[in-house]
């Protein structure tokens, strides 16, 4: 056994999920990304004394959301804290958060591991504060910059249980709450752009013990396969420490994407360097049991019971993985199912000849012009054998994507496309296919099935592609075997 063997990883994530509102989680200033520098500020975001905050409403109708999604339990006196720490780009010296009243609490988030089975990570709770602004240091080679435009915007912090195992049970638990503020409308959960910031707490203990080992947080991860590096490469190193004879110590480091290493930023502050205590300038929030079903009676669809919809159905786990992995996708899906019994076909369409087209044209689904309705007429077109499936991909759907006011209907009847499926008429056509080589027919006879390939092509040659492929395979066959 090698040394890695002998231990367990014990993991558990801080997901910090900045809301898209469109002002700040204490002030009336603009939550805009992107804008210049130092100007969405003002003297209440900055804490200027005098000032007083006012609770964003916005805020606690996504933490519901959230909440709801995650099926935890809502609190419903909600109070504020103040989590007092020196940081350059936290103008107030202090953080507005929950410390004992966390908005949620428990509640889950199910992840789909390689080997095909499910996990449940549970949920410690889910909290309302505010962000820091940002620290510059590669703009100026003498100086830090500081942003102070994200200072209060607000954020939902995630915090799971310590339960995932691996680096690629945490890449699955990420993509899953990355999916799921994306279908909630709450966060874009673009981690490039700071949107969705992960924090992880790791440590290792031998197989079989009770006792967790020293954990080490391990901070400024800006995706999720950089959260998965840092994972793999911290358990690595903590057990070779452990071997070592080291003792491992409770810090917090940050990681390296390029080396693919950690290093340490500073020694872990533990609760008490935080000086929790109530933040007297907001009064607590009441959630009522009204207040909860109002948010429910409107909450979206969501990822996990539509793949479990789409299974029933009959679609496949890699099928349904790609339709739920966008919401905008999903609802589109959802739309064509809702006029055609054929999901499989309607899978197909969407995650193929749709898909293809957007992706070579770099376009977005919300900027495809044929509407799911469109797309519904022309997969049961299809499985009712009225057009081959040729028929629709080569000439049909490219006429659809040159006007999208016209239906396949409309553009099959205009160019004479509908199969023929009369069967006498497709009896003359399988006649004429077989009169044409009286040689292949008796080596069709002796043994040589593959010719039969042969005949059904005279066939659509003779009826110009719009003989029914299987009505037509049927004929052909009790010809020959005359």
């Amino acid at each position: 056994m090698n040394i890695y063997d002998k231990y367990e990883a014990v993991i558990g994530l801080e997901v910090h999920a900045q809301l898209s509102t469109n002002t700040k989680a204490y002030s009336t200033d603009s939550a805009e990304f992107g804008v210049l520098p130092n100007t969405n500020v003002s003297p209440i975001s900055l804490g200027h004394p005098g000032t007083l905050p006012k609770t964003n409403k916005k805020v606690i109708e996504y933490a519901v959301r959230l909440g709801l999604a995650c099926k935890s339990t809502i609190r419903e006196v909600n109070e504020y804290a103040r989590k007092n720490y020196f940081y350059a780009d936290l103008p107030k010296g202090y953080q507005v958060t929950q410390d004992k009243t966390p908005i949620c609490t428990g509640g889950s988030i199910t992840i789909k591991l390689n080997n095909g089975s499910e996990k449940q990570i549970n949920i410690t709770r889910i909290h309302m504060e505010e962000d820091a602004g940002k620290s510059i240091h590669d703009i100026d080679p003498f100086d830090s910059l500081i942003d102070l435009n994200r200072a209060g915007v607000p954020l939902l912090e995630i915090v799971s249980e310590p339960e995932i195992k691996n680096g690629d049970e945490a890449y699955q638990y990420l993509t899953e709450v990355r999916k799921l503020v994306r279908y909630l409308d709450i966060c874009d959960g673009n981690m490039e752009e700071g949107s969705l910031r992960c924090d992880a707490n790791i440590s290792v203990m031998l197989k079989g013990s009770k006792t967790f080992g020293q954990r080490n947080e391990v901070k400024n991860m800006n995706s999720i396969r950089n959260v998965q590096r840092a994972i793999e490469y911290e358990i690595k190193r903590q057990i070779e420490a452990i071997e070592n004879g080291e003792v491992i110590q409770q810090d917090t480091r940050s990681f390296d994407a390029v080396a693919g290493t950690t290093f340490i930023l500073r020694s872990k502050e533990m609760a008490n360097d935080y000086r929790y205590f109530p933040e007297p300038d907001l009064q607590p929030v009441v959630v009522s049991h009204e207040y909860i079903a109002s948010v429910k009676s409107v909450l979206p669809p969501l990822p996990n019971d539509l793949f479990k919809k789409y299974i029933s159905l009959g679609l496949s786990s890699y099928d349904a993985g790609v339709l739920t992995d966008s919401k905008e996708i999903a609802l589109f899906f959802e739309e064509i199912i809702s006029h055609t019994k054929n999901a499989k076909l309607a899978s197909n369409w969407l995650t193929v000849q749709v898909k293809s087209f957007l992706n070579d044209n770099a376009l977005h689904i919300s900027d495809f012009e044929i509407t799911p309705v469109r797309i519904a007429e022309l997969v049961d077109f299809i499985d009712t054998g009225k057009v081959s499936h040729t028929i629709a991909t080569q000439k049909i759907f490219p006429k659809m994507l040159e006007d999208s006011t016209k239906s396949a209907t409309q553009i099959a009847e205009e160019n004479n496309w509908i199969q023929e499926s009369d069967s006498g008429a497709l009896m003359e056509y399988v006649k004429q296919a077989v009169a044409k080589y009286p040689d292949k027919v008796i080596e069709y006879k002796n043994g040589k099935v593959s010719l039969l390939g042969l005949f059904m092509g005279e066939v659509m040659k003779l009826s110009k592609g719009k003989a029914d492929p299987k009505m037509t395979t049927e004929l052909v066959k009790q010809e020959l075997e005359k």
